[in-house]
């Protein structure tokens, strides 16, 4: 049975961006009659906005983007991913090296603009460093999967990417380690998410392989841009969601005019979905 599941962070209000990667991952799930989840990720705490979630939560509601079963909240979830930190333990190391450092020895930056790590403190923190980060180690095999909208993409990680972080010493667990294990445990079949995830994607898939987890399909919608060529976010002010937009956002997304949603859930077509990265989303 299909699964899919849309999973915002509550950072502030609902803005076009998030609109359209809720419709798109809702109308795939209904199209293929099957149950669509949300996932608060609200990992963060220091930018988490008090009340945001049930903002956010109030104006799926508002779209009539109804979904399956209790919210998830992963404030809620620590226990299940201390235990995958357990699993994983063989595959960590932990990592003293500051952010001056690791810029100073990078051996250059990711698709999505991270530096890559050196892989620096593999072989143990030199005495007297105090441990910063939990890092995976990763391997020099490619990791390859085929996008509904975007095609092939391929990774190696030792190469693009580099041991990367999954817990930090002050307890943060990193957004990597969060979604596959919610993933798992949701049992998630298909992800719709933007595109500017897309470079994530190896890394998860990584980690779903040691943590024994199935690889679900990925459909990446192009990323909105506003009118200056900035992705629309909390971070450049985008507006929030009016109600109105999703005929909008079903525009962006190149489907076809819908009077309401049950026609845009008969109408869905992924492959009519730009396949590009980013686009401009229209005022």
């Amino acid at each position: 049975m299909y699964v899919g599941r849309f999973a915002p962070s509550p950072t502030g209000p609902l803005h076009f961006g998030s609109l359209v990667a809720a419709l798109a991952s809702w109308l795939d799930a209904r199209a293929a009659r099957g149950r669509w989840l949300v996932r608060i990720e609200d990992l963060d705490a220091p930018r988490t906005q008090p009340g945001a979630a049930q903002e956010i939560l109030s104006t799926l509601g508002r779209l009539g983007l109804e979904w399956d079963g209790e919210p998830v909240f992963q404030s809620k979830r620590a226990g299940l991913y201390e235990a995958a930190l357990l699993e994983l333990h063989d595959h960590t190391y932990w990592c003293a090296c500051t952010r001056r450092e690791i810029a100073d020895s990078s051996l250059g930056l990711a698709d999505d603009g991270a530096l890559i790590y050196p892989g620096t403190c593999r072989d143990g923190i030199s005495p007297g460093r105090t441990p910063r980060a939990l890092r995976l180690k990763v391997g020099a095999e490619e990791i390859a999967y085929r996008d509904r909208v975007q095609g092939r993409q391929v990774q190696v990680l030792a190469r693009d990417v580099g041991d990367f972080v999954l817990h930090r010493a002050d307890g943060q667990f990193a957004y990597q380690l969060a979604v596959v294990v919610d993933d798992g445990n949701c049992a998630i079949t298909d992800i719709v998410r933007g595109a500017d995830l897309l470079d994530s994607t190896p890394r998860q898939i990584y980690l779903q392989r040691l943590l024994g987890h199935p690889t679900p399909r990925y459909l990446h919608i192009p990323a909105a841009l506003d009118a200056r060529g900035e992705k629309l976010s909390k971070q450049t002010r985008a507006a929030p969601v009016d109600a109105s937009r999703w005929k909008a956002a079903l525009e962006f997304l190149g489907q076809p005019p819908a009077e309401d949603l049950a026609a845009a859930v008969r109408n869905w077509d992924p492959a009519l979905i730009p396949a590009v990265r980013a686009r401009v989303a229209a005022p």
